[in-house]
């Protein structure tokens, strides 16, 4: 199973705090908006998003297609491929992809300490 690009959401306080301490580690912004709360910061193949104000918890984040530079993939399982494989094994699905569509969907699993795990395909 082929689940693209990894990175960990963190839900932030104070995004440029947690901005300006990221960049003492050595990231930069890769993506993201300042302004509406939430910036994608790289370091190497790292990526770390933050977000201000838009969940809860840390989410562990995978985007099938794309590689860590956000480049679309020639092969990669789709999101609805990847959900059946889940179901298949016995995962139980919090938010399911409609598998009657194509192009952009995501899922949602826990893992077994209640951590989310988002898998969410932009292409």
């Amino acid at each position: 199973m082929k689940l693209g690009a990894f990175s960990i959401s963190l839900a932030v306080k104070d995004i440029k705090v947690s901005k300006s301490f990221y960049e003492t580690l050595g990231f930069s912004v890769f993506a993201g908006d300042l302004e509406r709360k939430y910036l994608i910061m790289k370091n190497e193949d790292s990526l770390i998003g933050l977000f201000q104000g838009m969940f809860e918890n840390n989410i562990l984040t995978f985007n099938p297609g794309w590689d860590v530079d956000a480049k679309v993939l020639e092969k990669f399982d789709d999101v609805r491929k990847i959900q059946k494989s889940l179901k298949n094994k016995g995962i139980e699905i919090e938010t399911e992809a409609d598998e009657n569509s194509s192009g952009p969907a995501s899922l949602v699993v826990l893992d077994p300490d209640g951590n989310v795990i988002l898998i969410d395909q932009h292409i």
